[in-house]
């Protein structure tokens, strides 16, 4: 199947290369040329713009955008509301606010040109592991689409089936699902990033008591010099709070046992604040979430150890690298 892929990030790149091993035919955009020859090299076929992108494709065509939210992805979809015609489909598969989804959808409906919306959740690793996606819009085109969905996906894996789903039939024993309408797909992202912070916060949290159990404060015969690196080895093995953001914190400290290389300033992409804006509009109590985002914003001030270990987990599933002392300054943090 043919698509396009607009924006050669950490994400972009490996999925076209994901979607050219599975036979797919992939013409790839990005603003820098050098991105677009390089991963031209590999298979996939380049364009130098998104009119060229539009042109190399067939009717009806598909195009993924995975830009950062707002401004980037924004002007994207309107640049190619001009060049689409009716049939075509935009999935935009970055992390963009639900609302603008339905409303994006809205404009383009006019014109006959579909709107998908796939949260989608795999970072750096997703090359390897797969792509678990949130899928939104028009049905009809995510069916059309679905050999686009499948080959991204991580599909079963060695995982069994959750008891008492032996007999159901759904996509997300493969990795990927169709949640709903316009919207739905991100908003079900928007909450997984937000329960994301939660874990990850838990996690930081308990590893810097533990690395405080040696202080000179404590009474004697009750401080620890406990092994950080081997615990969260430990707790991998057979542990009920055993999950991958373990393993990253795992790897973290095996590598950089005082974390060291991490100044602590964990940034948000804004999930987190539209996950807590959901629940205020619902009406719903969200202290773990809310709590999570708030201690991000105090990281930009000062810095815990709890932080550089949310800090080393962002690095190790997303490629996330801490912005200079410099453009701290600069952005007042």
């Amino acid at each position: 199947m043919q698509i396009g892929m607009i924006g050669l990030g950490r994400m972009g790149a490996n999925m076209a290369r994901r979607l050219t091993k599975g036979g797919h035919q992939c013409v790839v955009y990005d603003r820098n040329p050098e991105t677009v020859d390089a991963l031209a090299k590999e298979g996939p076929t380049g364009a130098q713009s998104l009119a060229e992108i539009v042109e190399k494709l067939n009717p009806p065509r598909a195009l993924w955008i995975m830009l950062p939210s707002g401004a980037p992805t924004e002007e994207t979809v309107l640049a190619l509301s001009k060049l689409l015609a009716a049939g075509d489909a935009i999935i935009d598969g970055g992390n963009s606010f639900y609302k603008d989804d339905v409303r994006r959808a809205g404009m383009l409906q006019p014109a006959g040109i579909h709107y998908l919306d796939a949260g989608t959740s795999g970072g750096v690793w997703g090359l390897e592991r797969g792509y678990c996606m949130m899928i939104g819009g028009d049905q009809a085109t995510a069916q059309r689409l679905d050999p686009i969905f499948a080959t991204l996906a991580p599909g079963p894996g060695e995982i069994p089936k959750t008891p008492g789903r032996e007999k159901m039939k759904s996509t997300a024993d493969n990795g990927y699902l169709y949640c709903g309408p316009s919207g739905a797909g991100h908003f079900v992202k928007m909450i997984h990033n937000g329960i994301e912070y939660g874990l990850m916060q838990a996690y930081a949290e308990g590893f810097d008591i533990m690395r405080g159990a040696n202080s000179e404060n404590l009474p004697a015969g009750l401080s620890y010099d406990l092994n950080l690196a081997d615990i969260a080895e430990l707790w991998r093995r057979g542990s009920v709070i055993s999950s991958w953001l373990l393993d990253l914190t795992s790897i973290a400290l095996a590598s950089d046992g005082k974390l060291d290389a991490y100044s602590g300033h964990v940034e948000d992409s804004g999930e987190g604040r539209w996950t807590i804006q959901a629940a205020l509009e619902e009406g719903v109590s969200a202290e773990v979430l809310s709590t999570a985002l708030f201690t991000r914003f105090r990281s930009r001030i000062e810095h815990s150890f709890a932080e550089k270990v949310l800090s080393a987990m962002r690095k190790g599933f997303g490629g996330h690298v801490e912005p200079p002392p410099a453009v701290k300054m600069k952005q007042g943090l």
